[in-house]
């Protein structure tokens, strides 16, 4: 139950970070262009999602499980480090937090300076770019949605999980008729990497005959051990750009 917990809100936390990104650059092309052509571009990057969890899914449930732990240990772990190396960057001040608003922006500007290309009724920038945008945004939910579910064999949880958190994203974005300003993205983003780390080092371990104490309960002291170590990496990367910043004590 513990895990699937956790597993329920990290696909549902993956889900809607890059539900949020989809969503501005849908916008983005809608509000400037052609609506049609751009849900056209949503729906069939859609399909080509559900066709991918469709397929992997039931595939990587052929493979033995302790094979499986261990393949997909590693690759989340690698995955994960990735989304929380970005974190920490931002939260320290290194690199700077990411603006939908900015985005939003930059996307309305490249619509409206691309031209104009249509055939048989359909607006095939809006279609492109929105088609793009999904598929490239949801390619990184379906491989979690697929390792996740097939190493723990709750797939239908975590397509439920990932469902709900789209769903949610464009009721708000529907409802405030803009871009998701306003959501904390770049903690959500930490709180994946943690989630990813954790569940990959998990499973790696798990895979490679490890037997945790507590069973699936273990992944609560891996989540808050990788949350620690996180948390004091950033304190430290801060406190190292804060004193990088201070003028020296001889300057004028």
């Amino acid at each position: 139950m513990t895990s699937t917990v956790i597993l329920f809100l990290a696909v549902f936390a993956a889900s809607a970070v890059e539900a949020v990104e989809a969503l501005t650059i849908v916008l983005a092309v809608g509000v400037t262009r052609a609506w049609r052509s751009t849900l056209w571009g949503v729906a069939a990057a859609t399909l080509v999602l559900a066709a991918v969890v469709a397929a992997l899914g039931p595939a990587l449930k052929t493979i033995p499980i302790d094979t499986l732990r261990l393949v997909v240990g590693a690759l989340l772990l690698v995955f994960g480090m990735q989304w929380l190396r970005k974190a920490i960057l931002r939260a320290s001040g290194y690199v700077g937090l990411h603006d939908e608003e900015a985005a939003f922006e930059r996307s309305r500007a490249q619509a409206s300076a691309a031209g104009e290309e249509r055939r048989a009724g359909m607006d095939w920038y809006s279609f492109t770019v929105a088609f793009k945008g999904v598929l490239l945004e949801g390619l990184e939910v379906a491989f979690i949605v697929v390792t996740f579910g097939a190493t723990e064999g709750h797939l239908g949880v975590a397509i439920v999980a990932a469902a709900a958190a789209a769903a949610l994203v464009v009721v708000v974005g529907v409802a405030v008729r803009g871009p998701l300003a306003r959501v904390p993205e770049n903690t959500l983003k930490y709180a994946v990497g943690v989630l990813l780390t954790s569940f990959g080092t998990f499973w790696g371990a798990e895979g490679a005959g490890v037997e945790w104490p507590g069973a699936d309960a273990a992944i609560l002291g891996v989540v808050g051990l990788v949350a620690l170590l996180s948390l004091t990496v950033t304190w430290l990367f801060r406190r190292r750009r804060a004193h990088a910043l201070r003028p020296s004590a001889g300057a004028a």
